[in-house]
């Protein structure tokens, strides 16, 4: 099959949602572009600032047969939650107890989904990628052992939710920091050994999950690949190559701390 010839710049922005050969008008864009940035412009803020339905996640969740519990970070207001993004990595202190109450043994993941950036993408994309994930992780044979909703929540706070729930790896799928043309894209993180102070180097990321960007399947497919294979080699973040689209997984050696 031929690879499309581009003759001219309006068929590259055909296959494009970036903004590309916008024009002038003497010194200033056209009025059309201006105003297309300036409706993406308020779309992102709006995903920025949109309720998280939080009772009606629960609702979607447990039509899927999935039991859920919620907490929330120390980040109370969304003021404080953008100003202060370091009280959204961490529990307020009955989301602790919550947790710490819990009966139950070890699991080998945990899934957190968080509002993040963007509530909008949970939304409207969270449920249906659980809806192809988690049978791909049974079929792991990969024990799930609760999903958390969080609130005002950053990546981070995955690593205090993992630890808790004696985790071996959390799943935290959250709302990724609206662009101009995806206001409503999600994240999906995954952490090995979660606990608070993993960094992002110890994390993989199957992100720009929304309806023209990585379809669900296909982000299905990929977080279950790197959670078996994270499980499976005690690894994950640099020393963890994503390498579901290959045939054969090679295994590879995390790096060995220094004397």
């Amino acid at each position: 099959m031929k690879e499309p010839v581009l003759t001219s710049i309006d068929d590259l922005r055909k296959l494009t949602p970036a903004r590309v050969a916008l024009g002038r008008v003497g010194a200033s864009l056209p009025t059309r572009a201006l105003l297309d940035f300036t409706l993406d412009h308020a779309r992102a803020r709006d995903a920025v600032q949109a309720a998280f339905d939080v009772s009606g996640l629960i609702a979607s969740l447990g039509s899927l047969g999935c039991d859920s519990v919620t907490v929330a970070s120390r980040a109370g207001h969304r003021r404080d939650y953008l100003r202060r993004p370091d009280l959204g990595r961490r529990l307020d202190q009955p989301s602790v107890e919550l947790l710490a109450g819990r009966q139950g043994g070890p699991c080998d993941v945990a899934i957190v989904i968080g509002d993040g950036l963007s509530p909008r993408a949970v939304h409207a994309h969270a449920i249906e990628v659980l809806r192809q994930l988690l049978p791909r992780l049974a079929a792991d044979g990969i024990a799930v052992g609760g999903i958390v909703v969080a609130s005002s929540a950053r990546v981070a706070l995955g690593d205090e939710i993992g630890a808790l729930l004696r985790a071996s790896m959390t799943v935290m799928m959250i709302g990724e920091r609206p662009g101009l043309s995806a206001p409503d894209s999600l994240g999906t993180y995954l952490t090995f050994a979660p606990e608070i102070g993993r960094t992002d180097a110890e994390r993989n990321c199957v992100s720009n999950i929304h309806r023209e960007g990585l379809a669900y399947d296909e982000a299905a497919h990929k977080i279950a690949w790197l959670a078996r294979e994270g499980l499976r080699r005690n690894v994950t973040g640099v020393a963890l190559k994503d390498e579901s689209g290959g045939a054969i997984a090679p295994r590879i050696t995390p790096p060995q701390a220094s004397a």
